[in-house]
């Protein structure tokens, strides 16, 4: 039998350690992740399923007032969200989380539910029973962006043959040009970068703030990273890397200076940043998203396809009660 109760903070090691032993938990999943926000930014409202006493599923997700409903969203600080759930989990045990969680929002009186599902290749063993279960109950799909995946190969002359013949001669350019590629502990000369490239491009400013993206550094050094192309010393673009779990990393920031685009030097960095993810035994890499609320840039998928990269869903479902 599975119980459902909010998330206690005195939990918040036992939930990590939940996370890092999951079939689909990831660095998003993590309180110690999630803590980085102010304390006024959301009401926190994450939740534990217990079975026979035992952690089973962690939910985390917070309040939010949309459209005058108070729904519970998972997550409205993070990337993705849902149930993190065992690897050996059934299907019925997926139908009966989703129930739970349902019965146990009407409860708390709150208005609906949001959830956004990490992609299927984050799992360690494939499994569409929660997307089924969610469906089952009434859930409904509220947008289906495609995100870019590229599996890795074990060795660099194997990833650089997925590249398109005008991709690997890119790298060569930005090779002979003297543009050369490190990780950098400059977040500043990035930031910069990257909030005037997204004016340029979209008319938006960067999600985080500098101080921010230093702050997740500062508390996931060894997963979170910046790789900088430089050229004659300056930084001209930039690439922020999330290492979500062991054997998957998510580019989460991707940028360059429009002066410096004849250099290729995005090019470069992804063929450093797979060097680097061979080295490291990394299975998946997740170059991010091409769509908005479902509308694709055309550009930014066919740069992502030329390294060999292809679609995979990142689904998010809502009910409204």
């Amino acid at each position: 039998m599975l119980t459902v109760k909010r998330h206690s903070k005195k939990n918040k090691l036992l939930w990590d350690r939940f996370v890092k032993a999951s079939n689909n938990g990831t660095i998003f999943h993590l309180r110690r992740f999630l803590s980085y926000h102010p304390k006024n930014r959301f009401v926190d409202h994450s939740i534990e399923f217990y079975k026979k006493r035992t952690l089973f599923s962690v939910f985390p997700a917070a309040e939010l007032n949309i459209n005058g409903k108070n729904l519970l969203v998972s997550h409205p600080g993070s990337t993705v969200g849902s149930f993190v759930v065992p690897e050996r989990i059934s299907f019925s045990d997926s139908l009966v989380l989703v129930e739970l969680l349902i019965n146990y929002s009407i409860k708390n009186k709150l208005g609906g539910i949001r959830l956004t599902i990490p992609p299927v290749l984050y799992q360690n063993r494939a499994s569409n029973y929660i997307d089924y279960a969610l469906l089952r109950n009434g859930f409904k799909y509220l947008k289906r962006e495609i995100t870019s995946t590229l599996f890795i190969e074990n060795d660099v002359k194997s990833n650089l043959s997925k590249f398109k013949p005008s991709h690997a001669r890119a790298v060569r350019k930005a090779m002979e040009s003297g543009v050369e590629i490190k990780i950098s502990q400059d977040v500043k000369s990035f930031y910069d970068i990257l909030q005037e490239n997204l004016k340029i491009r979209h008319g938006v400013s960067p999600t985080h703030t500098v101080q921010e993206i230093n702050d997740l550094i500062n508390l996931f050094p060894n997963s979170i990273n910046i790789f900088g192309a430089f050229y004659k010393g300056e930084m001209i673009a930039g690439v922020l890397n999330f290492v979500i779990k062991d054997d998957v990393v998510l580019a989460f920031y991707i940028s360059h200076k429009e002066k410096s685009q004849e250099l290729r030097p995005l090019n470069l960095l992804f063929y450093s940043i797979l060097e680097w993810c061979v080295k490291e035994k990394i299975k998946v890499y997740d170059f991010g998203i091409f769509t908005v609320n479902g509308e694709p840039n055309m550009g930014l998928g066919r740069f992502k396809e030329n390294f060999g990269a292809s679609g995979m869903f990142r689904d998010t479902f809502q009910i409204i009660f």
